[in-house]
């Protein structure tokens, strides 16, 4: 049953960021970076929204209903939201060096990756 809720939040999720490219894409003459940029932002602001209610005590999600929304809908939206309150987690319970890291490593190593790929595919 998690992976059915992974697959369904994940095309939703993905259906959803397709839609804002679609509609950044009709608002300026190129949907590239606004729409990425606008994905990310709201993803970070839902997952922290939830993450927050969650640690109050004021929202309890199941498992498969946490899969669903965190994994699924989230990630299939952006996982940069999962990087975002994985670093937050990280600084919030004190372990700023490893947060530090961890925004230094994924975006150097991530940017570094999409350069050394483009490389080696021409």
């Amino acid at each position: 049953m998690i992976w059915i809720a992974v697959a369904v939040g994940g095309a939703l999720g993905s259906m959803a960021r397709h839609l804002v490219s679609l509609e950044l894409s009709h608002r300026f003459e190129r949907s590239v970076p606004w729409a990425v940029f606008t994905v990310n932002v709201i993803g970070c602001l839902v997952i922290g929204l939830l993450a927050g209610r969650i640690a109050s005590g004021r929202l309890h999600l199941s498992t498969l209903a946490r899969t669903f929304v965190f994994v699924g809908i989230l990630g299939g939206f952006t996982t940069f939201s999962s990087f975002g309150l994985d670093t937050f987690t990280l600084g919030h319970g004190g372990n700023h060096q490893a947060a530090f890291w961890n925004i230094v490593g994924q975006v150097t190593l991530g940017i570094g990756g999409v350069w050394l790929g483009y490389y080696l595919g021409l």
